[in-house]
């Protein structure tokens, strides 16, 4: 009411009377207002509010009980009490706890929810509500008895409010809880189950935390040991506390060997393997460690050790062995080959003396010379077989013509067979075919299997040399014979050295080697060899070999033929040399070039010791010599070459696919002239050609005013 209306309603009043009106007004506008509040409040849908009377009978429930129990008002009111829509069990748990903490007897029912508050005793509870449609939900209840002016008890007012979230949350809280425990309890797991002693430390190095590997290791208690400066535990102390410093500094130390000492004095060797370790914030906050013990692992190193100086003294014993047995040969091939020069040179000699020898004297003859060559075949298959077991035998592969290898063979063999009375024949080849091999050594183990399958063939048998391809990448060379053929345990033995299966009784002359050696150059060379056999029907021999392209002609700067005529003088006498080379294809590019310089005339030689015989025979003013040669090196041909005084003053070019520098510096400091690289650069070859012809003149020169020659 207005002030306006006010005064209308009362007339003229004196101010008493105003003010006595005012202050109705005011307290009947703040009844309003109250009203208003409590109207809200009891009737807000976020909270339950069910009134009963002193019987517990339900007379007021307000919207919010409506919307968490889904009854309506008009189904509850004068009809149940709060209890109809409690878990019936949680009702009567209540009563038997209430009657036990309150001494007295209480009811299960209504009673046990309002009994406190009867009592004037503030009461606030969880309670399961049950809805209409049977579901259930927590609550929390808020019980307070209503009175008259009189204080007497006419009813009871319960306040409820949906706890489903509170307890979801704390459900959920509790499994947090639970996994950081199980999250705590793995981690520790992972700890206690490891196999090295564990420990943690802060920065100044004093231990944090440890497992039980760490306890064992000191002998002492997990408390013992947190607290306590991680060095304590060692024999070295300052050498420990260094591994921590290093650390800090390093982040990461690997292998950081100490020896721990527990209680009892006991020491362990350990390896010490260690990092830093932060919090989320990256802030330092220790030193994670880890003490592996290697007790057994140092025991079995200084076995190893043992072991290996066991080995190296037998690998220097076998070595000296071998090089005393590489020597030995090697002398025993010169003490031998010097008397057999003699008695092969003059056994030729006699046989073709004059008058010629008689039927008599020719057979002894023959015999001598028979003798020799198997000798000296002997020699040869014993210091091959020597180098092949030292690893020394030098091999010279290339792309080579299989054809012209054949051809080659056919030639040689042809007349041993027609003497044996052999009929051999040589397939012949479709298309080139061209393998990767060294041409020296190839011929020789074909030789081999082609001499034995005439020697051991049946009179009048036959020799079937055929070539095919086994696969895209593979040729096969067979050589068949008609021969009495080899049992199973036979092949067995067949590459043994030295076991001739049972023909050192035979007329058959042999040594046992020549098919071990084929076998080892053959695998050198990347091949494999084989046979097959049958008692009675002969024996097939096969060898297969990488095949290789084609090669193609050398392309290089060569100058014009008329260009290096310029290097000819008219009038100038012409010059020999003598180049020393078992590579057939180098050989030839070196004789195309030379038969471009008409004043130079080239001498050939298919190894060292023909190159030493040609040099001392026909004394060339210049040397080429290959370094890798079969039988001596080019390195120990110079040697001898040096050593002969008709042969000192004769310059020597090296001419090497041994192209490292190494190579190049010792082959300079053993005296050659020049060394020259494979594949040879054409005007390079021949201004060293032309350098020494001018050093060799100058030498000459030089020896003859001295009167040395």
């Amino acid at each position: 009411m207005s002030a306006k209306d006010l005064y209308s309603s009362i007339g003229n009043p004196d101010a008493d009377t105003v003010e006595r009106h005012i202050s109705e007004v005011q307290r009947q506008e703040s009844l309003i207002k109250t009203g208003a509040l409590q109207s809200a409040i009891f009737n807000s849908a976020n909270f339950s509010s069910i009134a009963t009377d002193a019987n517990g009978v339900i007379q007021i429930f307000n919207v919010g009980a409506e919307r968490m129990l889904g009854y309506t008002a008009d189904e509850v009111m004068n009809k149940i009490t709060p209890a109809d829509i409690s878990d019936p069990q949680e009702v009567i748990a209540r009563a038997e706890a209430l009657s036990i903490e309150l001494g007295t007897p209480i009811a299960p029912g209504f009673e046990a929810l309002i009994f406190k508050a009867s009592r004037g005793i503030e009461d606030i509870y969880e309670l399961t509500y049950i809805r209409k449609d049977g579901s259930r939900f927590p609550a929390i209840v808020s019980v307070t008895a209503l009175r008259d002016a009189q204080d007497v008890i006419i009813g009871y007012l319960l306040i409820g409010t949906d706890n489903t979230a509170r307890k979801r949350i704390e459900a959920e809280q509790r499994w947090l809880a639970q996994h950081l425990r199980d999250q705590q309890f793995y981690t520790r797991s992972l700890i206690e189950s490891n196999i090295d002693a564990l420990m943690t430390t802060d920065p100044a190095g004093i231990i944090s935390d440890v497992n039980k590997q760490m306890e064992a290791l000191t002998g002492c208690t997990r408390d013992e040991l947190i607290g306590a400066p991680f060095k304590n535990y060692f024999t070295d102390p300052e050498r420990a506390e260094a591994g921590i410093k290093l650390v800090l500094s390093k982040k990461k130390v690997s292998n950081y060997e100490l020896t721990a000492r527990d209680r009892d004095g006991k020491e362990t060797e350990v390896s010490y393997n260690a990092s830093t370790f932060y919090d989320r914030d990256r802030r330092l906050q220790g030193v994670f460690a880890a003490a592996r013990d290697i007790t057994e692992r140092k025991c079995l190193d200084q076995v190893l050790q043992e072991k290996n100086v066991e080995l190296e003294n037998a690998r220097l014993v076998a070595e000296k062995a071998n090089l005393a047995k590489s020597e030995f040969l090697s002398s025993m091939s010169h003490e031998l080959r010097s008397p057999l020069n003699a008695i092969l040179g003059f056994a030729q000699l006699m046989e073709s003396g004059s008058p010629p020898p008689t039927p008599t004297q020719k057979a002894n003859i023959d015999q001598i010379l028979k003798g020799g060559w198997y000798l000296l075949a002997l020699i040869n298959e014993i210091l091959d077989l020597a180098l092949i077991e030292s690893g020394r035998l030098s091999l010279s592969l290339e792309p080579m013509s299989l054809n012209d290898v054949m051809l080659e063979c056919q030639d040689m063999i042809e007349p041993q067979a027609q003497k044996s009375g052999i009929h051999i024949s040589f397939s012949q080849l479709e298309s080139p075919y061209f393998i990767h091999a060294d041409r020296t050594r190839m011929k020789q183990v074909l030789i081999n299997l082609l001499s034995n399958a005439i020697k051991y063939n049946r009179p009048q048998g036959t020799v079937e040399v055929t070539c095919c391809t086994s696969t895209p990448e593979r040729i096969r060379i067979s050589v068949q014979d008609a021969g009495d053929g080899l049992s199973p345990e036979k092949l067995e033995q067949l590459f043994q050295p030295f076991n001739r299966l049972g023909q050192e009784a035979g007329a058959k002359e042999g040594t046992g080697i020549g098919l071990v050696v084929s076998k080892k150059l053959i695998e050198l060379m990347g091949g494999e060899i084989g046979v097959e056999s049958t008692v009675g029907a002969g024996s097939l021999f096969w060898v297969e070999l990488n095949m290789a392209p084609e090669p193609q002609p050398v392309v290089g700067e060569i100058e014009p033929f008329e260009s290096i005529q310029e290097h000819v003088q008219q009038g100038v006498t012409s010059r020999t040399l003598l180049y020393v080379e078992d590579n057939r294809a180098n050989m030839e590019l070196v004789e195309q070039l030379i038969a471009r310089r008409p004043d130079l005339h080239l001498l050939s030689a298919g190894d060292g010791a023909q190159g030493i015989a040609l040099a001392q025979i026909h004394q060339p003013d210049v040397i080429l010599m290959d370094i890798n040669l079969p039988g001596i090196s080019g390195i120990e041909a110079l040697k001898i070459l040096q050593e002969d005084p008709s042969t000192a003053h004769i310059p020597v070019i090296a001419i090497s696919a041994n192209a490292m520098p190494h190579d190049i510096k010792k082959g300079l400091a053993v005296g050659f002239l020049n060394y020259l690289t494979k594949p040879i650069i054409v005007n390079e070859f021949m201004a060293a050609i032309d350098t020494a012809l001018k050093f060799a003149e100058k030498r000459l020169d030089g020896a003859k005013r001295k009167g040395d020659l």
